[in-house]
């Protein structure tokens, strides 16, 4: 290789080196979740998650920003999310959050969520006749 290639081989390296330390400094995590009780506090949402590879028990505290959002408000017993953020001693501290379909879940939590769904439609579906 000339010298020009190998220079820019290495700056490159260092570039994506430098964004993946920062990522990392950062603290933000990616999680899927699926809500796993009925939000009575919009504040401390219940959720089946998906942390480190295992599915695991996580209260999902938002941001002001995500407490207002028409969205969040409107959350429901299984949901399924996409939240970022980093966390915390009670949970996991939400900086975004997107609701997904099921089917875009991580297969962990798709089993969970098909569950889910049927017991919430077998629980309504008596009363709507």
């Amino acid at each position: 290789m000339s010298r020009f290639r190998l220079r820019a081989v290495g700056i490159l390296t260092l570039v994506s080196l430098g964004l993946v330390v920062s990522a990392l400094a950062d603290g933000d995590a990616t999680v899927f979740a699926v809500v796993s009780d009925i939000p009575k506090d919009k504040t401390r949402i219940s959720t089946k998650a998906l942390v480190d590879g295992g599915v695991t028990d996580l209260k999902l505290l938002p941001g002001e920003l995500i407490v207002g959002n028409p969205v969040w408000r409107t959350l429901e017993i299984c949901h399924a999310l996409k939240v970022e953020g980093s966390r915390t001693g009670d949970g996991f501290k939400v900086t975004s959050a997107r609701v997904l379909d099921a089917s875009m879940l991580p297969m962990a939590l798709q089993g969970y969520a098909g569950d889910c769904l049927i017991k919430k439609a077998l629980e309504i579906a008596p009363m709507a006749d």
